[in-house]
């Protein structure tokens, strides 16, 4: 137990600079650049892939700012992590014959940066809950949500790095259809907060290597497994039943749906009947008034 105690202690106290850091920033624009329609305008405009680029790296920094109401540009203040990003940048969209690219999607090479990137996620939900602490004393509800921010803002904000590549889809807004990475970065949110006022009993350097250790192998298995589900679906599925009753508010809306449908049907078939009785009519009378003409004319040649 002490050995545990003594590991999660020294995990806690690495440092994220340089290597942790430059692991985020790479898988940050590999998943970047493997979206549809990014190497057309990394091509068209190399300025507007930088800013999106920066805008995956250091988004957790941006939101929560705004949020805090500090200048949103401090991070530029960093010089060393920019520089450092925009080499990676570069070099995964413009090195010649997409070699480095090539080199980084290298699945075990892959799997490691996957990893490192997730123990920077702790790091930065920690820094946000115990930046928003010093700000507002005990204050949950904020320490909540710019640990919530710092850790999963490239995701929170993806709209608008869309809109910067010219990109828009409100629909993949990640507040109407969170993905993985914002689910459990909320969860490890809401646990650091806790911790963080002490309702959980626990320390937090070993909630930082448990959480940690989670994220790693959660992570991983599902780039083996090549799994897009959450592996919080079925306990969201059961708290959904049980406290919003979500299966059956999608049940009624189906059967309302189907209702309106049979309706418009039974509303069509009038309207069917009434257009073929009314061109029968037309097709009567033409026939009448063709057998007229016919009459007349021959009285006329007689």
């Amino acid at each position: 137990m002490e050995s545990l105690q003594r590991l999660s202690l020294h995990f806690s106290e690495i440092s994220m600079f340089p290597f942790f850091d430059m692991a985020h920033y790479l898988c940050s624009v590999l998943s970047l650049r493997e979206q549809p329609g990014t190497m057309e305008v990394a091509l068209r405009s190399p300025i507007a892939c930088w800013f999106s680029s920066m805008l995956c790296c250091f988004g957790g920094g941006i939101l929560s700012s705004l949020m805090l109401a500090e200048p949103p540009a401090a991070f530029l203040t960093n010089t060393t992590n920019i520089f450092l990003a925009s080499a990676c940048w570069y070099l995964i969209f413009y090195y010649p014959r997409n070699i480095f690219y090539k080199c980084c999607s290298f699945l075990p090479l892959r799997l490691m940066l996957a990893g490192m990137k997730e123990v920077t996620r702790t790091w930065k939900i920690v820094n946000g809950v115990l930046h928003a602490n010093s700000r507002f004393s005990n204050a949950w509800i904020i320490m909540i949500a710019i640990g919530w921010a710092k850790g999963a803002g490239g995701g929170l904000i993806s709209n608008f790095e869309q809109l910067v590549r010219g990109v828009w889809k409100p629909e993949s807004n990640e507040l109407l259809k969170m993905s993985y990475p914002v689910k459990v970065t909320l969860i490890g949110a809401v646990l650091f907060t806790l911790q963080q006022t002490q309702h959980l009993p626990v320390s937090r350097h070993s909630l930082m290597f448990m959480y940690s250790t989670f994220l790693v192998v959660t992570k991983i298995t599902m780039m083996l497994t090549h799994s897009t589900t959450s592996p919080f679906a079925p306990f969201e599925a059961v708290l959904g039943r049980m406290l919003f009753g979500l299966e059956q508010t999608s049940a009624s809306i189906k059967g309302e749906a189907c209702t309106s449908l049979n309706g418009s049907h039974q509303a069509v078939k009038p309207l069917v009947r009434e257009s073929s009785d009314s061109s029968a009519t037309s097709d009567a009378i033409e026939s009448e008034i063709s057998t007229v003409t016919r009459e007349r004319r021959s009285k006329k040649a007689d």
